[in-house]
């Protein structure tokens, strides 16, 4: 007492602030066990059942998911490389020109169309359309990317655009 006398503080005053004090500290005190009931209550639901078997049963049911997932993903690389294998015989370049093979007698209504693998092997079809002759269709084999017979100057741009259009296989390359 004789401290506070000595700096010229009222005792009352004091007092009133370590009520205060004490009074905050109490509402701090109720809201912690507020949030601590809270969370014992979120925890007792978590842990529902005897000795966590509800848990066990949660975590072993994911991991059951886990491995579920893990076939399925490789039953899913499986199928991709399957499909790529089979990719590289696919015809999957194609070049078309139309034109007019017998001049102002057959209109454009003939044509060539060309179908490539990714490895540029396939085959030139020249269908060649008259109305007085009739229609003649020719086939002509391309292996990696030429033919080995003469080409017109409709198949060679058939073929030159067949050959210019990128595969499925580069553009699963990424190339």
């Amino acid at each position: 007492m004789e401290l506070f006398n000595l700096f010229g503080i009222d005792l009352g005053y004091v007092v009133l602030g370590m009520m205060g004090v004490i009074f905050i500290l109490l509402i701090l005190l109720i809201v912690t066990m507020a949030k601590l009931s809270g969370m014992k209550k979120r925890y007792k639901t978590f842990m529902d059942g005897k000795d966590g078997k509800n848990l066990e049963k949660a975590i072993l049911e994911k991991f059951a998911s886990i491995d579920t997932l893990e076939n399925n993903v490789e039953d899913i690389y499986a199928k991709i490389s399957s499909i790529h294998a089979q990719l590289l015989t696919a015809y999957q370049k194609i070049g078309i020109v139309k034109y007019d093979a017998f001049k102002e007698i057959g209109g454009k209504l003939s044509f060539v169309l060309v179908l490539l693998t990714a490895e540029n092997n396939g085959f030139i079809l020249n269908s060649m359309h008259s109305t007085k002759e009739g229609c003649y269709t020719y086939a002509k084999e391309v292996v990696n990317g030429e033919a080995f017979v003469i080409l017109s100057e409709e198949e060679q741009q058939a073929l030159d655009e067949a050959k210019s259009n990128i595969s499925l296989k580069k553009l699963v390359e990424g190339r």
